[in-house]
């Protein structure tokens, strides 16, 4: 008996979108968690593209990409300016401080309710800087009114810092209140933000909250991958400390001024996460705008917050001081809870949420950002009540 095998040829473009679909459906795991985050299939595709870093069309993809951020920001080009640096969000910081900070001189008064406040406090320490830290629960936001107590008393800071959105907890800090009442006390201060996991969604006015300096990173609100890190600040005060920097890599002056001259990075630029970025950056005026994205962020943040509140789960923040970034929850008083056998479980259907990072509460986080939408939502409350059922969790939850 002959048997006949007839071949066809495929094109390679079908088995391209075969495999994503596949790749997108079986193998993509969704990511519950503040940056890194889920990212689009188109963010992902714009990496596929291989570009100098001399080249001119990348060169074009840098000045689109600091034309949008400062039109986000809603601050004017000739007074503003946007410095990219390599590396994570905390590269972005530190670039700060290196440059913006005077041994002999600085003395940096540190508003501090969790972790990333502290890793501003440990930024200071390692580098010799003066400063003092005003420290807050970690479970709340920061109180204004203990910051203008504290400033009508001690107002000897050249520098204030503090975090936006704290994603330890998930708590919000109100920093344009806070700016004007740092500017209020000490009119000449630098005020520095970390808006890290808020710029680009949670809404502020820069000017109106006289923030002279504030860093973000690719990979939060305006969905994209990490690589690089952003500080959007005023070009006189950025200026004003030329041949400062302590440090080569993180000297915010001098990558300010070579892009200025050359449109260029000083080093080896991350490409593929700047060709990201930018159709990140496309995505989220299709969405339309920070607004429309942080009313998506708020409702997936509900569908979950409503959904463990109704099987007895506690939050750790007060809802009125929540960011709707990120939510932290108790672990359940059950013997049969183990946080780390419940993350497996959920990690390996899909859904992949965050440990706590709290030093005196046991609690879990769940992130509303990224490319997550309703049904994702409602998806990991069904599927978090599923695996607690699986673990003989009691339901409602025991505290």
């Amino acid at each position: 008996m002959n048997i006949v095998i007839k071949y066809k040829i495929i094109k390679p473009v079908v088995v391209f979108n075969v495999l994503r679909k596949i790749l997108s459906k079986n193998y993509h795991k969704k990511l519950f968690t503040p940056g890194p985050l889920t990212t689009t299939y188109s963010v992902k595709q714009a990496m596929l593209q291989d570009l100098g870093s001399r080249d001119d069309q990348f060169i074009q993809v840098i000045k689109y990409v600091q034309a949008k951020l400062i039109k986000i920001a809603g601050l004017p080009s000739d007074e503003y300016t946007v410095v990219l640096m390599q590396g994570s969000g905390t590269f972005g910081v530190e670039s700060v401080f290196q440059t913006c900070t005077k041994l002999d001189e600085s003395n940096v008064l540190v508003l501090e309710n969790g972790s990333y406040g502290q890793r501003i406090e440990k930024i200071c320490k390692l580098l010799s800087i003066n400063h003092k830290v005003l420290r807050f629960p970690e479970d709340r936001a920061i109180d204004c009114e203990s910051v203008k107590s504290f400033l009508e008393k001690e107002n000897n800071f050249t520098h204030v810092a503090v975090i936006h959105g704290e994603t330890t907890s998930g708590a919000l800090n109100n920093v344009e209140k806070i700016g004007q009442i740092v500017k209020t006390y000490i009119p000449n201060s630098l005020f520095i933000v970390d808006s890290m996991s808020a710029f680009g969604a949670v809404p502020v006015d820069i000017q109106k909250g006289f923030i002279d300096f504030l860093i973000s990173s690719s990979n939060k609100c305006i969905q994209s991958v990490p690589g690089f890190s952003f500080v959007i600040c005023s070009i006189r005060k950025l200026l004003s400390f030329k041949n400062n920097s302590r440090s080569l890599s993180l000297d915010l002056v001098d990558q300010y001024e070579n892009m200025l001259k050359t449109n260029q990075f000083r080093f080896t630029p991350p490409t593929h996460s700047i060709l990201a970025f930018k159709q990140a950056l496309v995505e989220l005026e299709q969405e339309g705008g920070p607004q429309k994205r942080y009313e998506r962020y708020s409702n997936n943040h509900e569908i979950v917050r409503k959904g463990l509140l109704s099987i007895g789960f506690k939050e750790l923040v007060p809802h009125e001081e929540q960011s709707k970034i990120i939510n932290s929850y108790f672990y359940p008083n059950d013997e049969n809870f183990n946080f780390e056998d419940f993350y497996k479980r959920l990690s390996d259907k899909g859904m992949v949420i965050y440990p706590g990072k709290m030093s005196k509460a046991s609690c879990f986080r769940i992130g509303s950002i990224g490319a997550l939408y309703a049904e994702d939502m409602q998806q990991l409350v069904q599927l978090i009540v599923q695996i607690l059922r699986d673990m003989n969790v009691k339901i409602p939850i025991q505290y």
